[in-house]
């Protein structure tokens, strides 16, 4: 049964930083373009970062996280994470994992998705 798994989500004050786990099972995660992806209330869900699936390691950031944000993949663990650093209240949103061909921050480009993790960053 394929399944992505997020954890690591919680609230944190501005400025600080939190981890983000994606576990998947049923996919080797080195064999997909792995990404993540946000919704905040009554916004679309957008495109965090990706990494791809090739031996490089290529990856993608959405401008508002540059600098801030690092995916990595652990192949031994099959799993995806995400540091965030410099946390601001506008990164309060869902996180969500989610797997496709391609490294690629839009939606429609993902396969599967993991169900989610909150992050909230306020004082």
């Amino acid at each position: 049964q394929l399944q992505l798994v997020e954890s690591g989500g919680g609230l944190v004050q501005p400025g600080g930083s939190l981890r983000l786990s994606c576990i998947a099972s049923g996919l080797n995660v080195d064999g997909y373009g792995m990404c993540w992806f946000r919704q905040a209330p009554g916004m679309e869900r957008e495109g965090v970062s990706c990494i791809s699936s090739t031996i490089s390691r290529n990856t993608y950031y959405a401008d508002s996280v540059k600098g801030r944000f690092t995916i990595t993949r652990d192949n031994a663990k099959n799993t995806v994470y995400l540091q965030m650093n410099s946390l601001k209240p506008e990164d309060t949103a869902v996180y969500y994992c989610a797997a496709g061909p391609l490294a690629v921050l839009s939606p429609v480009g993902m396969n599967y998705w993991g169900k989610g993790t909150l992050v909230t960053v306020s004082s």
